[in-house]
This record gives structure tokens, C-alpha cells and sequence, in this order.
């Protein structure tokens, strides 16, 4: 098992790059064009934290849905390994993710008065990837103080989208798009790599070949 740290740290990183805060700014600031600064951070800010309550409800309630619908967990991992590596695949190229949210979601967003709860939080937020990786991570924290500290990434995780969303709110005139780009591209990397390593896991438990 790993160290509590270790656990922590990779489980916030990893969420942090599914979540990729970075690579939402743009879509957001474009369906939060009508608002003012204070209604956009407003905005980030409830979708932050509904975004938390879904991804907590599923490190709660995970295993047990998991193990009601009989489900394997190597073909979770196998299944969430592609999922991830689709989003990572669409972050190296720079371009929308269709996963989390789709061109017509995105489109018909801007015209709604309110895109907190939907689709910022979910599925923008907290959506299929995010939440895989919360079932994922929280089948590998095996005592209470595991799922604490998964529990504790999380919410760190959706007060740094707040955090992200709320500078982007106040100082949409000064983010180079180039520059998120390049980042978003960077996290698209790292995120097919722990993509890569759900689906060797998920295979090595399924097979027993190695």
C-alpha cells in the first residue's frame, strides 16, 4: 500500500488533471460572456461546490454500486483507463472534449441563465472521468483514513477549479490563450499516461499474466 502521503498527493494531482480546471476556462468565460464578474464567480463558484458533493457521493456509495451491479473492477479499470484516455488524447491536441460536455451542451449553455449546475458542474466538472477516477482511487484506500485523505483531494481539487474559474471570472483579459493551451496540452500527457496505467492494472488483474 502506499504511503498516506503518496496516496494523497497522486489522487490530487490525477484528479486535478482529469478535472483540468485550465482547460475549462475557455468554454466557461464563453457561456458566462452575458454575466458580469461577480455573477461568473457566483457561478464558479456553485458549480465548484455541487461538483464536490457528486464526487463525494460516489467515493461513498462507489463500492456499493459497484459490488450491486456485480461489476468487476478490472473491467471498470479497463473500461475508465479508455474513457481517461480519450479526454487525455483530445488535452494533447488542444481541443473540446466532447466527453465532458458536448458542442451542443456548450451552445445551447450560453443562452441559459444559469450553467452552474448544469453542465458546469456536471458534466464539466465532475463528470465520467472525474468520477471513475473517484471509484478508482477510492477501491485502493482500504481504511477510513484513506478515504479521509481521497476525501480531502477532492474537495482540494474543487477549491482549486473555484480558485482557477473565479481568477479567470475577474481577469479574463489578461489569460493568453496560447499559454493555456500549452498547459492544457502538458496535463493531457500526464493524464494518458495514468490512463495507460488503469488499463495495464486492469488487465494484469483480469489476466494474472503478470
Amino acid at each position: 500500500m502506499q504511503t498516506l502521503f503518496d496516496f494523497g498527493l497522486i489522487s490530487f494531482v490525477s484528479l486535478f488533471v482529469i478535472v483540468d480546471p485550465i482547460g475549462l476556462i475557455p468554454p466557461f468565460l464563453a457561456m458566462t460572456g452575458r454575466h458580469a464578474p461577480a455573477d461568473r464567480i457566483r457561478i464558479a463558484r456553485t458549480a465548484s461546490v455541487v461538483a464536490c458533493g457528486i464526487l463525494i457521493f460516489f467515493l461513498i456509495l462507489g463500492g456499493w454500486l459497484i459490488n450491486t451491479m456485480e461489476l468487476k473492477l478490472s473491467s471498470f479499470q479497463i473500461a475508465g483507463g479508455i474513457v481517461l484516455m480519450i479526454i487525455g488524447l483530445d488535452m494533447l491536441q488542444a481541443r473540446p472534449n466532447e466527453v465532458k460536455a458536448s458542442k451542443a451542451e456548450e451552445t445551447e449553455a450560453i443562452d441559459k441563465d444559469d450553467i452552474a449546475i448544469t453542465p458546469m458542474a456536471m458534466p464539466m466538472l465532475a463528470g465520467p472521468g472525474s468520477i471513475t477516477a473517484v471509484l478508482l482511487f477510492g477501491h485502493r484506500a482500504k481504511t477510513p483514513v484513506y478515504t479521509l485523505t481521497l476525501a480531502a483531494a477532492i474537495v482540494g481539487v474543487c477549491l482549486a477549479s473555484y480558485l482557477t474559474l473565479h481568477y479567470a471570472a475577474v481577469h479574463s483579459a489578461k489569460l493568453s490563450q496560447i499559454t493555456l493551451k500549452i498547459i492544457t496540452r502538458l496535463m493531457g500527457l500526464f493524464l494518458t499516461v495514468i490512463s495507460v496505467q488503469f488499463i495495464m492494472t486492469g488487465l494484469r488483474e483480469a489476466t494474472h499474466l503478470w
